[in-house]
């Protein structure tokens, strides 16, 4: 089959599935695995080159909806006629799902099921090893810094915190993506920062614009130095990796 994925996401399921093979095209955007770097890159996610996708004949565009505008490349691939199935999964049991979807879309069911499931175990093997601990530490995720935006309850992130042994200061909203305030955190007063500026790369991210803002001073977080700069394609892609981030988390704390 020929595939273009028009996410990083998707590029890293089909990796998940070892079929990075089967690409004949990415987004700007896919990084990973390696190998995905030498493919012909059909534009940045928001504003993908049909053009570009088309002439790659594809038999299969792996589109997504995990952020707003990305609306306007569905209605593209609908008018210009390419197969494609769409992925958006917030939690980590719809991130199972798609790939046993893309299995069953690529003519491997099977694989697909066999691949959902190991991404599952394991998933439940970091909820059995899970941090006891009567009194969780709590997270603030900070996915964009003005306006702030950051996850809510039905968002990947919170059950990461939960399988790391911490809590998501922003669960107790139920939906995915929350867009609040400085005061607001400033109240909730995290054990810990995590800076995750979708995007973004860490070598641009300071943790001294935090530190800076006003108030933040007497946060917890703050005062004990745990503002912590992670790897966004780690926390912020509805992708198997993000066990890998699970991992460094879990080693933070």
């Amino acid at each position: 089959m020929r595939i273009v994925s028009i996410c990083p996401s998707n590029t890293e399921i089909v990796a998940y599935l070892q079929r990075t093979s089967m690409l004949v095209g990415v987004d700007n955007y896919s990084d990973f695995p390696e190998e995905v770097k030498d493919l012909p890159k059909v534009g940045p996610d928001l504003s993908i080159d049909m053009d570009a996708v088309e002439d790659l004949k594809p038999d299969l565009v792996l589109a997504s909806l995990s952020v707003p505008g990305m609306e306007e490349n569905i209605k593209e691939l609908e008018k210009r006629g390419l197969p494609y199935i769409i992925l958006d999964p917030n939690r980590l049991d719809e991130i199972a799902d798609d790939i046993e979807r893309v299995g069953e879309a690529i003519g491997e069911q099977d694989w697909g099921k066999a691949k959902a499931r190991q991404f599952l175990d394991e998933i439940e093997t970091y909820r059995q090893s899970g941090l006891r601990n009567d009194s969780p530490p709590s997270l603030y995720w900070e996915w964009w810094p003005k306006p702030i935006f950051t996850p809510g309850k039905a968002n990947w992130l919170t059950e990461i915190s939960e399988l790391a042994g911490a809590y998501n200061i922003f669960s107790d909203w139920e939906q995915a993506n929350v867009q609040t305030t400085w005061e607001e955190v400033k109240e909730r007063n995290p054990d810990h920062i995590c800076m995750v500026w979708v995007g973004v790369k860490e070598e641009k991210m300071n943790p001294e614009h935090v530190r800076k803002r006003p108030g933040w001073s007497d946060l917890t977080a703050v005062q004990q130095n745990r503002i912590h700069v992670l790897e966004e394609s780690l926390f912020c892609r509805p992708s198997p990796r993000l066990l890998e981030g699970l991992k460094r988390l879990k080693a933070i704390l």
